[in-house]
């Protein structure tokens, strides 16, 4: 069974590419199609997988400006030939689902979301994007949209990473989905013994994680806050931080894992299609403050794994923090942990083969995919 998986572009090592890095442990003979690839910057793991680019590879300062040839990303998908392939995933954040499969052979489409700048946050794109963009994206992203929804008719079964980015694909695309959670590294952090006095911030500093929120909240409360991550935002924000608040920047993985063991709670303030820092966090044995919207509400029980609030505003993160602080004692580290056990590669791994072996095997598409091989063992390891 020869497979293919299709990935918008390779430039970090994000949630995205840790759900391509888990596929990859899959599927190791597999091929990766992608727009645009900077091997330098991905995991060795998908280095060690041959990669096909797009010709949007080939454009001027492709690396640089990969988002402005959105428009020619389209065809670039359909112009990629994946006649050999039996089974071919595509891991759906940015255009990647609009390629062209044999009639005869099984597309699945794992969607971390629907592209948020052709949809539910359009508008919020569209008013923080220079003069030039804002005039264009009306014409350029409504050809895109029709595209996009177009497209989605050609994949044989979606899989969501979370109920919230689910419900888009039904509202956008009209078709239902299963919901798998994306893989979490959890091995990778350690429970503390105990907790310093400071809440912690992990984020890239844009204005949709509403960092601000976390700032004024711990300004109003005097409160340390850590905040690890960059952005365009950076200056912003410091301008608006108070004596308690301390900036990081960018850090080694290993000053993230002794910061999310030793703050005192999460602040995650963003609506997000799932979000991994919390998953981290809770692995690292630490509560979590959550806005009660989004890809939190698969992770976090409020009042069991932390505090969630209804409200994205400073007086209701105010009020969160402040009911934390009276029931802190209540969130036993090591139960923190094993929930966000829940959700360890391993079990993405394990959850996500079982659908695909059900997909080529169930009695419904034998027939359609009869050149197929009827079984296909699980790795050992799994």
């Amino acid at each position: 069974m020869k497979v293919a998986i299709v990935h918008y572009w390779l430039f970090h090592m994000r949630g995205g590419e840790q759900v391509l890095e888990a596929l990859c442990e899959l599927y190791p003979d597999a091929d990766i199609f992608t727009h645009v690839y900077d091997p330098r910057r991905v995991s060795e793991t998908i280095r060690s997988h041959r990669v096909q680019t797009t010709f949007i590879q080939k454009m001027p300062f492709a690396r640089q400006l990969y988002k402005q040839y959105l428009p020619l990303m389209p065809m670039a998908l359909e112009m990629l030939d994946l006649t050999d392939y039996d089974l071919v995933i595509s891991s759906e954040s940015g255009p990647a689902k609009g390629v062209i499969v044999r009639s005869d052979a099984l597309h699945i489409c794992y969607c971390h979301t629907p592209m948020r700048y052709l949809w539910d946050q359009y508008h919020t794109y569209r008013n923080s994007a220079g003069a030039l963009a804002r005039m264009s994206m009306p014409y350029l992203l409504h050809n895109l949209r029709g595209w996009d929804v177009t497209s989605a008719a050609r994949v044989d079964y979606f899989i969501a990473n979370s109920a919230n980015v689910a419900t888009r694909i039904n509202k956008y695309w009209r078709r239902e989905c299963e919901v798998i959670s994306p893989p979490v590294d959890v091995d990778k952090f350690d429970v503390s013994e105990g907790h310093d006095d400071f809440y912690l911030c992990v984020s890239e500093l844009v204005p949709y994680k509403r960092i601000d929120l976390a700032i004024a909240a711990c300004n109003a409360l005097q409160r340390p806050l850590i905040i690890i991550g960059d952005g365009p935002e950076a200056k912003a924000l410091r301008a608006i931080a108070g004596p308690t608040i301390e900036f990081l920047g960018h850090v080694p993985h290993s000053v993230l894992r002794e910061h999310l063991s030793t703050c005192r709670a999460l602040l995650f303030p963003t609506y997000e299609d799932f979000g991994i820092v919390p998953v981290e966090a809770m692995a690292s044995g630490r509560p979590v403050i959550a806005y009660d919207r989004g890809g939190a509400r698969d992770t976090q029980i409020h009042q069991q794994t932390g505090i969630m609030f209804t409200q994205q505003t400073v007086g209701s993160l105010v009020e969160a923090i402040v009911l934390f602080e009276m029931m802190e004692n209540m969130f036993e580290p090591h139960k923190l942990a094993a929930h966000a056990a829940k959700f360890r590669r391993e079990v993405f791994k394990q959850k996500f083969f079982a659908k695909v072996d059900n997909l080529m095997n169930g009695e419904q598409n034998r027939a359609r995919f009869e050149r197929r091989p009827r079984r296909v063992a699980l790795p050992a390891h799994l």
